[in-house]
């Protein structure tokens, strides 16, 4: 597992649904083709109303904010796998909420593209966008070096090397649990 993630903030707040992380005009790019997943990642968070600022600049493709923030069930509406395939793609490599929709964070693991981290502090109120922070995965924390303060943060548990091996699928190759064939 990695040991450690430092970078620039974007703050949310409670109940961002998986049409504002990814509106559903752009399910139709299939993340499995190179260019099309890094077209879906530019889209990422679009859906978002304008008192958030903008999360990917004009003409650019990925996001300046390698990490999110957000508030209480965070990718909640439907199931669509997109969604976290999205914000990986975008650059996003952790997400940092109070709480998790279940199937958002389920498909965090099965794709294997960001780290899903609990904390039980209202962290999107004390936060704010731009702020550098660094996710210390050892210790279960989170250092904002704006503030200068640590917060805890839930333990990633057996999802955390599921992710690591890149989703569901790798991780069962990797452990022996399908064979190298298998897909």
């Amino acid at each position: 597992m990695a040991k450690s993630l430092t970078g620039k903030i974007f703050i949310l707040d409670d109940n961002i649904d998986t049409d504002q992380i990814i509106p559903a005009e752009y399910l139709t790019l299939v993340p499995s083709k190179p260019d099309e997943y890094d077209q879906l990642g530019s889209y990422a968070l679009c859906g978002l109303p304008d008192r958030y600022g903008k999360f990917i600049e004009p003409g650019e493709m990925k996001t300046h904010y390698p990490i999110i923030v957000a508030g209480e069930n965070f990718g909640c509406g439907s199931s669509r796998e997109h969604a976290p395939i999205a914000l990986g793609a975008s650059g996003v490599q952790a997400v940092v909420a109070q709480s998790y929709a279940r199937i958002f964070f389920r498909n965090c693991s099965a794709t294997g593209e960001l780290y899903p981290w609990e904390s039980s502090d209202r962290l999107c109120e004390l936060f704010k966008t731009g702020q550098e922070v660094t996710i210390d995965f050892e210790e279960n924390q989170i250092i904002n070096h704006t503030l200068g303060k640590t917060y805890h943060l839930k333990s990633l548990g057996e999802v955390g090397p599921v992710i690591d091996a890149g989703g569901l699928f790798a991780y069962a190759r990797q452990t022996g649990m399908i064979s190298q064939k298998e897909v």
